[in-house]
């Protein structure tokens, strides 16, 4: 019998902050509660504090912003939170009731309600409702989070009895894990949960189970399993009448996967490369690559989305239909199938248009693809489809080619529109509906947004864009708040943030968000152009923005200030370890700082794809280059900085941000540090956990850069 191998010493064993990581110990929550005591004495006690924390709650709670909606069978449905319902409520109306502007919503399910019923925390986490059988449309299964954890809990709903079913009456119920549930038919679902046997590496479900009602979970049919070094697995169903198939993924790392459908009680892969997103809808398979790919006789490079007929592809066909070719100013962002088209999100130089793509038929292979109609000039403009099985009732029918489009801009409030596409070949013949345009919640009338381009250190032109006053002189002076992510192949694309523009941009500051390497925005070629080794690129670029904010005026060294979340966080970290001369303020939020133990902590494995593995003695060495918590310096001098997480965030560590915060006190630098008991990743479970978070940040920074 083969022996495991043994687990590698833990890194850092004299680390002097390790009780740190003991997230519900006893002194570890005792020294996040004179922590918290200590802000809430400073920052917190300012009378601007009481104002912007205000303002900002005003806009969370607005009952004037868009109830965003799915369509199911013949009802729309939304989850909704204000001051009289932090927790929110789930509930549902009819398309024409929506139209009106003042709909009439029934009440599906009270959260805050529960938790009183229960004695519990529970967060929304989401709902699947069933779409066949005898119970479609009746039945729900609900997913909760105590406290907002990724790890959550799912529930048999009945919808019209509004209650729970509970598993001595034959509902479905999954224990707290990370996992879910999810429907196959009225009596059967796909279960995954990270305590069924061993999870991942990771800390994900390794196994997926066909589950039937009224049987044992443990009992059910091990349908696939993976290997505890991958990431996870999933499953899914397709419910679309005469395609009817199901599918399983082993996600190998973050960037690598693979299909499989589950056919004739067997699993058979999707043979496409690994780093690529393959997907099926109804007769056509499209693959996107993140990596060129040598197929069919040609080469389609890293960004392309190719389609080709499914069952040809399982026969042995390979030539595919190039449906969208990136270019050095394009890249594909995302996409949606309505019934008979195909629409695709594109940005170019980081500004959105749509494509409506529809699929060829008979010998015809051209995909004619057009501009979708109705869509804004600028900003960013997304597309969802409405009911692309056709499944809608009563006066939801009809809408197997609509979409729902939102459009949003730094300045211009978000809009929701239901378009439906047109017949003939061009966008005039799309109908575009305009349904909720969300008020404007700050003066934006002296504002510019405004995009530029800084040269980063090895020549890379990397774009940002500034939201300022532009009655205001370029003196250097402007408070300057500059945002940034760069990593996972996320974009950063221009959106309405009423929380920013009341918070920040009418007290007079500028904001800034800076689209460098590791990012979406250019494809995923501007992604891997700043993983691993080459991760000094993404920092590289941020304080290529930052100077050349300074270079043209906007702002100065003792008035610009970083923010940064998660991945953000350890860009932030970065800002704050290797340029602390460029900045005046650093705010960092739920963030990656100990890169020496990350992959030990939580779901920290599950990113050694994107950083690397620091157990790798050679990849070690350039990860400590980018590790904040090891580049810190006692004797060099940091600009105030803000460090905030959440407890109960199962995602990053919270001991992250506690040991920086400890190690940066011990050395007399000036931080300040909160921890919020329960919210997640998200840092907050409720609007009002939300506003006080915001304005933490913002009157923080306003103190020092003003």
């Amino acid at each position: 019998m083969t022996q495991p191998a043994p687990t590698p010493p833990d890194p850092q064993p004299d680390d002097p902050h390790l009780w740190l990581e003991e997230i519900d110990g006893e002194q570890a929550l005792a020294w996040v509660g004179q922590r918290n005591a200590e802000t809430a004495e400073t920052v917190a006690s300012w009378p601007s504090f009481t104002r912007t924390e205000r303002e900002i709650l005003e806009v969370l709670d607005s009952s004037d912003k868009i109830p965003f909606v799915s369509l199911a069978g013949g009802h729309l449905y939304n989850v909704w939170r204000d001051s009289q319902h932090e927790r929110g409520l789930w509930r549902r109306t009819t398309l024409s009731e929506y139209r009106s502007g003042e709909p009439t919503w029934e009440v599906l399910l009270d959260v805050d309600q529960l938790n009183a019923d229960e004695g519990a925390d529970w967060v929304w986490h989401g709902a699947q409702v069933l779409r066949t059988g005898p119970h479609a449309y009746r039945r729900a299964l609900i997913d909760l989070s105590r406290g907002g954890s990724d790890a959550d809990v799912t529930r048999e709903f009945d919808l019209v009895e509004r209650h729970f079913i509970e598993p001595e009456e034959g509902g479905f119920h999954r224990g707290e894990s990370k996992g879910g549930l999810s429907w196959i038919d009225a009596d059967t679902v796909y279960l995954t949960s990270s305590t069924d046997g061993e999870p991942t590496a990771s800390g994900y479900a390794s196994r997926v189970r066909r589950w039937q009602r009224g049987q044992a979970w443990q009992e059910a049919e091990i349908v696939f399993e993976v290997a505890h070094e991958d990431l996870g697995t999933g499953a899914a169903h397709e419910r679309t009448p005469g395609f009817e198939r199901d599918w399983v993924v082993r996600s190998i790392d973050f960037y690598h996967s693979e299909l499989f459908e589950v056919r004739d009680g067997a699993t058979h892969l999707v043979e496409v490369p690994t780093s690529a997103s393959a997907g099926v809808h109804r007769e056509w398979l499209t693959v996107e690559l993140r990596e060129d790919w040598a197929v069919g006789g040609r080469t389609h490079p890293a960004g392309s989305l190719l389609a080709i007929d499914y069952e040809s592809f399982l026969a042995g066909a390979r030539d595919f239909t190039a449906v969208f070719t990136p270019t050095p100013s394009t890249a594909l962002v995302g996409g949606t199938w309505t019934r008979h088209h195909l629409l695709l999100e594109v940005l170019e130089d980081v500004k959105s248009r749509v494509l409506v793509l529809t699929p060829p038929t008979g010998e015809d292979r051209d995909w004619r693809p057009r501009p979708l109609g109705g869509v804004p000039e600028i900003g960013t403009v997304s597309v969802a489809a409405v009911d692309p099985l056709g499944e809608g009732s009563g006066e939801a029918t009809g809408l197997a080619d609509a979409l729902w489009l939102t459009s949003t801009d730094y300045l211009s409030p978000t809009t929701l529109s239901l378009v439906t596409l047109g017949e003939g070949e061009g966008e005039a013949g799309d109908a575009v509906e305009l349904l909720r345009r969300a008020p404007a919640m700050f003066d934006a009338d002296t504002l510019v947004a405004e995009q530029h381009f800084a040269t980063s250190r090895d020549g890379t032109r990397v774009p940002y864009v500034v939201v300022r006053d532009g009655a205001r002189p370029l003196d250097g002076t402007t408070p300057t708040l500059l945002y940034g992510y760069g990593g996972f192949e996320i974009s950063l694309t221009p959106a309405y943030s009423a929380t920013t523009g009341r918070g920040w941009l009418a007290q007079g500051g500028a904001y800034v968000v800076a689209n460098i390497r590791g990012g979406g925005e250019y494809g995923p070629t501007w992604h891997q152009a700043a993983l691993k080794e080459n991760r000094h690129r993404a920092y590289e670029d941020c304080a290529a923005v930052a100077r050349d904010l300074i270079d043209r005026g906007i702002t100065s060294p003792p008035h610009l200030g970083v923010k940064g979340g998660s991945n953000g966080g350890l860009l932030a970290g970065n800002m704050l370890t290797q340029y602390p001369e460029l900045f005046g303020a650093v705010v960092i939020q739920v963030p990656l700082l100990d890169m020496r133990r990350y992959h030990r902590l939580l779901a920290g494995a599950s990113w050694m794809a994107e950083y690397g593995d620091p157990d790798d003695a050679t990849e070690w060495q350039f990860m400590r280059a980018f590790s904040p918590y090891h580049l810190f310096d006692a004797n060099r001098s940091y600009p105030p900085t803000l460090i905030t997480t959440s407890t109960r965030d199962d995602r990053v560590h919270p001991g992250h941000a506690r040991k920086m915060s400890a190690m940066m006190m011990e050395a007399g630098a000036d931080v300040t540090y909160f921890e919020n008991i329960e919210g997640g990743h998200a840092g907050a479970a409720t609007n009002a956990q939300s506003a006080y978070a915001a304005a933490l940040a913002f009157e923080f920074l306003r103190h020092h850069l003003a």
